[in-house]
């Protein structure tokens, strides 16, 4: 119970952290272009692989830690730094197939079923 309560504070942080970050990077850049996700998208994948080999690879921090911070915090700030943390862990693990594989059917199918929820959505 005590990890769940974890990853529910560090995903209201993170939640609120990625629409203060992409509002921000919308009014300076505007929105011609999302950059304000490609903004907490980068910044999360950069900060999940750093804390990755911090907490998992170098440091004993209790489960609580791993999961407010990577599962909690990150995940609601951006999904987007679990799929490159576990695309470039196919990558260092030398499945380079594997790798490409997931980046492609990833972007592909998100896209597609991104485009079938709008087209239900308009539908309805």
């Amino acid at each position: 119970m005590n990890q769940l309560l974890a990853i529910a504070l560090g995903g209201a942080t993170g939640a609120v952290m990625r629409f203060l970050v992409s509002t921000g990077v919308h009014r300076l850049a505007g929105r011609d272009f999302p950059y304000g996700t490609l903004s907490v998208n980068v910044v999360g994948s950069l900060v999940m692989g750093f804390l990755y080999i911090i907490l998992i690879e170098r440091a004993s921090l209790g489960a609580e830690w791993r999961a407010v911070l990577l599962v909690g915090f990150l995940g609601a700030f951006t999904t987007f730094s679990t799929f490159s943390i576990e695309t470039l862990n196919l990558i260092e693990n030398g499945e380079l197939i594997k790798a490409g594989t997931n980046v492609i059917i990833s972007v592909v199918l998100c896209l597609l079923a991104a485009w079938s929820g709008v087209y239900v959505g308009r539908q309805l």
